[in-house]
């Protein structure tokens, strides 16, 4: 099994306002990396309800690097790889519509048009719910939600049980 995890979470409701992001490589099997950095969304803007659920805030990331700055470290870390997410649908959004606003080409990742999704696989399972905090409790996963390191390492770990 050779996979990155990633999630993201953002400040605002509009999916190119990522504020951090967390990143898990394993290599057959093995948790070979963890990468997490806070990001500054544009206009240093939040949502309060965002900010109450991840609990990063504007002063947090006034002086952190912009998504286009980090986009060298992301891209060196998921290029070509199985991408993982508890919910694909909502990370690999906010990391294309990221890379738009900032003039990226989200193509140039060559990854798949869909990720592999851990909500989905563990929603086939008969979990209910399938959310991320469920999962990983019921797996005995320890899990700091709505952090992007935490929850990316949970999703890898999920996956590595599939």
């Amino acid at each position: 099994m050779t996979f990155t995890a990633i999630d993201f979470e953002t400040a605002t409701g509009h999916p190119e306002s990522a504020c951090a992001i967390g990143i898990v490589t394993v290599e057959n099997g093995i948790i070979v990396e963890e990468f997490h950095t806070l990001i500054q969304p544009p206009n240093n803007e939040y949502w309060l309800r965002n900010i109450m659920c991840h609990g990063i805030k504007p002063i947090e990331t006034l002086d952190k690097p912009m998504f286009d700055d980090l986009f060298p470290a992301i891209k060196k870390r998921i290029f070509g790889r199985t991408i993982v997410a508890h919910n694909e649908a909502f990370d690999r959004n906010v990391l294309a519509k990221t890379m738009k606003y900032y003039g990226l080409y989200y193509d140039e990742l060559e990854l798949a048009d869909r990720w592999e999704c851990t909500c989905k696989i563990y929603r086939a399972k008969g979990y209910k719910p399938a959310n991320l905090k469920h999962c990983s409790d019921l797996n005995n996963i320890q899990l700091n939600h709505h952090e992007a390191l935490s929850d990316a390492r949970a999703c890898a770990k999920l996956y590595l049980l599939k």
